[in-house]
C-alpha cells in the first residue's frame, strides 16, 4: 500500500518586532492616512478618487495581521476618517457627543478590519475583503438605535466614475465597488513589483488584480445607460422655499415663530415675483423640515400665517411641522397643505434621529453632556411610507436624516413617487461639511432610483438635482431664498429599486462564505503547523 504525504501550508510569518522604533509607527500612521484618505474623498472637496488609494493602503496595513495588530490598526484608520468626518456633530454641543459618535463608529471600522485582515490571506483577497467591508456598512447602518450609516463609502462618490452602479445595485454594490477597486490597486502594485523581483508572475494572481481593478470600472462604464433624465411622464415645476433662521446654533428653535414668518414671508415674495412674471408658476412648493416648529393644529396664529403664504400662491405645499399631542411622543411630520382645504395628508418622519429627536439611555447620556435635557419630549417615529398627491404629481417624502438610509428612500419610490422630495433643517450644524455630505447622499439618491430630487433647507443649502445626480440650482447658505425649477417626472424603476436589499444581502454572504473559508484555513494551518512540530513519537500515521 502506497503513502503520501498531506502537505499544509505554513502559517504567514510573524511581524517582527526588530528595527528601529520609528520603523514600527510606519504602520498605525498609514492606518491614519488611510483613514484620513477617506475622509478627504468625502464633499464639499470634489477628490472622490482619493479613496481609491486611501483602500490600497488600509489593504497594506491590514494585510496578514493578527487579530489584536488588525483591532488596533482597523481603529487608527477608523478615528482617522470619522473623527474629520463626523466634527460637526459636535458643532453646538461640544466635543463629547462627537467624540463618543466618532470611536464608536471606528469601533465598527476596526472590527470591519479584522475581517478584512483574515480574509487577505485568501485567493482573489480583494473580492473577499470589499464584501467585509460592506458588510460591516450594513451592519453599522443597522445598529445600535436603528443604525447611523453615515460614512458609508457611496456617499463620497456623487461626483465619481463609480456613480451609476448606484442605479444597478443601489449603495451597497457602489460601495463595494469603489472598495474593491481600491484593494485591487494594492494587488496589481504586488504583482508588478513580484514581476520585477523574479521576472514571473503566477495567471492567478495577475487575474486577481486586473479583475479587481478593471471589473468595477468596465461596470460601471456599462451601467451608464441606466442613468436617464428623460421625462417619462411629463415635467413638474417645483419651487423649494428657503426662509432661513434667526440665528445659527440650538437655539434657532427659541425664535419658532420667527422661522415660521421667514418661510410664510419668502413664499409670498414667490407669489408675487409670479405675478411680475420674475419666475414660472410652480406646480407645487415644498418647505424644509421645522419650517413650523408651532404646531399649526394647535396654533391658530401659525396656521393662519401658514394658511395666507398658500393661498398666495396658489399651489398645494408640503410644510415641515413639529405636531405636539396632549399625550405621548412629538411627531416631525410633514404636512400637505391646500390652498383651498388647508391641511389634507401628513407624514410623520420614520427614521428618528437617537441623541438628537429622542434620548436612549438619558440617565447614561446626561453623564458625558449635560446638552441631553434639551430633549424635554422625545419624538416618536411614524410608520406609513409618505407619497403625497400634490396636483397630480406623486412626490415621495424623505425627511434629513432618511436620506441615509436606503429602505427610507426605496420604500416611496416603489410606492409611487415621480420625483422625492428630502425636507430638511440643518442649522443646528452651522456652516459645517454636514449640510454638503447629507446633499451629497441626494445626489447618490437620483441616480440610484432614476428621480429628481428636490432639496428645501431652513438655512441651506437647497439645491435640485437631476436623475443623472445632477445639482441644477442651488442656493447659498443662511440666506433666504426660492428655487423654481421644471424638473422631469420619472415612474420606471431601476433595476436597483427592483432589487431592493438583494444586492446588499448577497454581498454579505459572499463575505460570510470568505470569513469561513478564511478560518477553516487558518485552523488546517495551525493543525499543520502543530503536527510539523511534534516529536517522532508523535508522528501523525501516513495516509
Amino acid at each position: 500500500m502506497s503513502a503520501t504525504i498531506t502537505t499544509v501550508e505554513p502559517p504567514p510569518a510573524p511581524v517582527s518586532r526588530s528595527g528601529k522604533p520609528w520603523q514600527r509607527l510606519v504602520r498605525p500612521a498609514a492606518a491614519v492616512l488611510s483613514g484620513a484618505l477617506l475622509y478627504a474623498s468625502f464633499p464639499p472637496r470634489p477628490l472622490w478618487w482619493l479613496v481609491l488609494p486611501g483602500f490600497a493602503l488600509l489593504g497594506w496595513v491590514l494585510t496578514a495581521r493578527g487579530l489584536r495588530a488588525a483591532l488596533g490598526l482597523g481603529l487608527l484608520a477608523g478615528l482617522g476618517f470619522m473623527l474629520p468626518l463626523l466634527h460637526w456633530t459636535g458643532e453646538e454641543v461640544g466635543p463629547v457627543p462627537w467624540l463618543a459618535l466618532a470611536l464608536a463608529e471606528a469601533l465598527f471600522i476596526a472590527v470591519g478590519c479584522v475581517g478584512v485582515s483574515a480574509v487577505s490571506r485568501l485567493p482573489y483577497w480583494p473580492v473577499w475583503a470589499a464584501a467585509v467591508w460592506t458588510l460591516d456598512e450594513a451592519l453599522r447602518a443597522r445598529v445600535p438605535f436603528g443604525g447611523f450609516p453615515w460614512g458609508k463609502i457611496a456617499f463620497g462618490q456623487a461626483d465619481g466614475a463609480f456613480l451609476p452602479l448606484a442605479a444597478l445595485g443601489g449603495t451597497p454594490l457602489l460601495s463595494f465597488a469603489v472598495v474593491l477597486c481600491g484593494f485591487g490597486l494594492l494587488e496589481a502594485v504586488r504583482q508588478v513589483r513580484r514581476h520585477r523581483a523574479t521576472g514571473t508572475v503566477p495567471r492567478s494572481a495577475v487575474v486577481a488584480a486586473a479583475v479587481a481593478v478593471v471589473a468595477p470600472l468596465a461596470a460601471a462604464l456599462a451601467a451608464v445607460p441606466l442613468v436617464d433624465d428623460s421625462p417619462e411622464d411629463g415635467t413638474a415645476t417645483v419651487a423649494a422655499i428657503q426662509g432661513n433662521v434667526p440665528r445659527l446654533g440650538l437655539d434657532f428653535n427659541s425664535q419658532r415663530r420667527a422661522v415660521l414668518d421667514n418661510h410664510a414671508e419668502r413664499t409670498e415674495q414667490l407669489a408675487r415675483d409670479v405675478e411680475a412674471g420674475k419666475v414660472p408658476r410652480p406646480d407645487l412648493v415644498l418647505w424644509p423640515e421645522n419650517s413650523s416648529d408651532l404646531d399649526p393644529y394647535r396654533n391658530a396664529d401659525a396656521r393662519e400665517a401658514i394658511d395666507r403664504a398658500v393661498r398666495a400662491i396658489g399651489a398645494p405645499t408640503v410644510i415641515g411641522a413639529v405636531l405636539t399631542p396632549d399625550s405621548g411622543p412629538l411627531r416631525n411630520t410633514l404636512i400637505e397643505w391646500d390652498p383651498e382645504s388647508g391641511p389634507v395628508d401628513t407624514y410623520d418622519k420614520r427614521h428618528i434621529q437617537p441623541f438628537g429627536e429622542y434620548m436612549p439611555m438619558r440617565s447614561v447620556a446626561r453623564v458625558f453632556s449635560e446638552d441631553v435635557d434639551r430633549v424635554q419630549r422625545d419624538f416618536g417615529p411614524g410608520s406609513k411610507v409618505g407619497v403625497f398627491d400634490l396636483a397630480g404629481t406623486k412626490v415621495g417624502l424623505v425627511t434629513c436624516y432618511e436620506a441615509a438610509f436606503d429602505d427610507a428612500v426605496r420604500d416611496t419610490v416603489e410606492h409611487g413617487g415621480q420625483l422625492i422630495a428630502v425636507p430638511s433643517n440643518n442649522a443646528t450644524f452651522g456652516r459645517s461639511e454636514m449640510t454638503y455630505q447629507q446633499l451629497a447622499m441626494s445626489q447618490v439618491r437620483a441616480v440610484e432610483h432614476g428621480r429628481s430630487v428636490v432639496v428645501p433647507v431652513t438655512s441651506g443649502v437647497s439645491a435640485v438635482i437631476r436623475p443623472d445626480g445632477r445639482i441644477v440650482e442651488k442656493t447659498e447658505m443662511f440666506t433666504p431664498d426660492a428655487l423654481v425649477d421644471e424638473v422631469p417626472l420619472r415612474s420606471s424603476l431601476t433595476p436597483a429599486t427592483r432589487l431592493g436589499a438583494l444586492p446588499e444581502g448577497a454581498l454579505a454572504l459572499l463575505a460570510v462564505a470568505g470569513l469561513g473559508w478564511a478560518t477553516v484555513r487558518a485552523a488546517r494551518g495551525r493543525k499543520g503547523a502543530k503536527d510539523l512540530t511534534a516529536g517522532p513519537g508523535d508522528t501523525p500515521a501516513a495516509t
